[in-house]
């Protein structure tokens, strides 16, 4: 995977020196001379990885990490600063950075930060494809299908469901059958993991 980079950094010669070197290697490198800019075209942006530089005027770098944040927007995130201090350090881990480069910026160690970036940015986007299937594959069983995967999930046998919800054994049997169909699998283990998933969604 490919995904876009977004380098924020006042200083228009870093843009285009790490743009033109991160080029060299197939990299997609997008340039913004300030977060404001940024912030204001990010909910049209491809989801993609950021680097940083942490000390800018009206919004710092960490700042931005915090905006962000509090936008839902998770993007792994790269912090590059000519003036590293150790604070500066852990404010950027602690806001989920991927890594911290000082600068001169080493560039091998740039190059390997974002392609650890990507890596990262490409499970996530993944996962949250899968957990979208699972949502609109749970959404799709009737109310009591759900009761019953329910109790399926908590490992309660046919009879006991069947009780718990006075229903017949075999009425029980119809509704998992039904279940299989609409999940697309008739493992116990399957169902639950799937049920599990869903319940962790917000």
């Amino acid at each position: 995977m490919n995904s876009p980079v977004y380098l924020v950094d006042d200083d228009e010669a870093v843009r285009r020196a790490l743009g033109l070197l991160l080029s060299t290697v197939g990299i997609t490198v997008t340039g913004f001379a300030d977060p404001q800019t940024f912030l204001a075209q990010v909910g049209r942006l491809e989801p993609g990885c950021l680097v940083l530089d942490i000390r800018m005027p009206v919004i710092s770098g960490l700042k931005l990490q915090e905006r962000l944040a509090e936008q839902g927007i998770d993007w792994p995130t790269i912090v590059i600063s000519g003036h590293g201090d150790i604070e500066a350090c852990r404010r950027a881990f602690r806001n989920g950075a991927v890594d911290f480069l000082s600068k001169p910026i080493d560039e091998q160690d740039l190059i390997d930060a974002i392609q650890k970036s990507q890596q990262l940015l490409e499970r996530t986007l993944r996962k949250r494809a899968e957990t979208a299937e699972t949502i609109t594959l749970l959404a799709a069983l009737t109310a009591r299908e759900s009761e019953v995967l329910d109790r399926i999930a908590s490992g309660f046998t046919t009879r006991q469901i069947a009780e718990g919800l006075g229903l017949s054994p075999r009425t029980v049997e119809s509704h998992r059958a039904a279940i299989g169909a609409k999940l697309g699998t008739t493992s116990q283990a399957e169902m639950t993991r799937l049920w599990l998933e869903g319940q962790q969604t917000p």
